[in-house]
């Protein structure tokens, strides 16, 4: 007789035999930086998340650095927004001074700067909009130069997230002749029109102020054309991928890790961190082993890193066991 339940005995008989496993050096926190002076704003639809002015950030570098997490992933709220997202690639930008302050107390720290507009843009769309369009190549260039300027700053990393077409090379080729040939790409290339980014844009002040965002980001209906995305990225410099939603999109995840070679990414959205909270809250499910499932989901679909805002408690959990 078969007996799988032979290496099922024990915990540590089937730690022995365990096939995947999350570390915290897999993990990447999202942190919002906003402009002015001594800020710390919860963000009411995700329980245990921040808005943190430049000289509050001391106490959350701490609690990353007791972690033991290894990356954070940085989006910029700015005091000031117009037509075409003008802060976002300011030199003295609200990013940009993040990214110095952050590498300037907490060097070993890696700090991947996202690349987009929305928080930017007076309208909250991700690009130059003439007549009610979203215009593509117009802006290319403004997103170039936030990467360049971001780099300057000392970003190890940035993460385009604007989903233009061809934003990729734009921002490969700026950076390769302002001298950051070194600086990875981190590229949002598998990044659906999703239901799931609602709190986020509480969190980043970047819900567009009419219209959707389907014109740019993917129809979740296409796991094909996520591929294609992929490879075109691929193709123009990327140096990792991300599939954003992660949960809801384990299917696109899976199949890019069996189709690509390169680094890939999940993105565990705002609304599936929101949701854990609020089941949690009002006691319907452990919070920690549903959270810990969803991270190992993520790995055995093929991420080999997780950006969540999880983050920090699952590195302190790790560290119980």
């Amino acid at each position: 007789m078969i007996r799988r339940r032979r290496l099922r005995a024990s915990e540590n008989l089937r730690a022995l035999v365990r096939e995947t496993s999350v570390s915290a050096s897999d993990l990447i926190y999202p942190v919002f930086v906003i402009e002015g002076k001594g800020i710390k704003n919860p963000i009411d639809s995700m329980p245990g998340i921040y808005q943190y002015s430049i000289d509050r950030l001391d106490e959350e570098l701490d609690r990353i650095r007791e972690a033991g997490v290894k990356g954070v992933l940085l989006f910029g709220i700015p005091a000031h927004k117009d037509e075409c997202g003008t802060e976002a690639y300011n030199e003295h930008g609200i990013i940009q001074e993040a990214i110095r302050y952050i590498k300037k107390v907490f060097p070993e720290l890696v700090v991947i700067a996202d690349i987009c507009l929305c928080e930017y843009t007076s309208h909250g769309h991700c690009g130059v909009i003439k007549d009610g369009i979203i215009l593509n190549d117009e802006t290319l260039p403004l997103l170039a130069k936030t990467a360049v300027t971001c780099a300057q700053a000392g970003a190890d990393m940035v993460a385009p997230s604007n989903m233009m077409d061809g934003h990729v090379a734009a921002i490969r080729e700026a950076l390769d002749e302002a001298g950051y040939e070194m600086t990875p790409i981190m590229a949002y290339s598998a990044k659906m029109a999703s239901g799931y980014y609602g709190p986020f844009r509480d969190a980043a002040h970047s819900a567009p102020g009419f219209g959707d965002r389907k014109t740019y980001q993917m129809d979740y209906h296409n796991p094909r054309e996520a591929m294609r995305d992929i490879q075109d990225d691929i193709d123009e410099g990327a140096d990792i991928i991300i599939i954003k939603p992660a949960l809801a999109f384990l299917d696109i995840l899976k199949t890019a890790s069996w189709e690509t070679d390169m680094p890939l990414c999940a993105y565990n959205v705002s609304g599936e961190y929101s949701m854990v909270k609020a089941a949690a809250a009002n006691g319907w499910i452990d919070e920690k082993k549903i959270v810990m499932e969803n991270m190992i989901g993520m790995k055995r679909a093929g991420a080999q890193m997780i950006i969540t805002y999880h983050a920090l408690d699952v590195a302190n959990w790790l560290k119980e066991e």
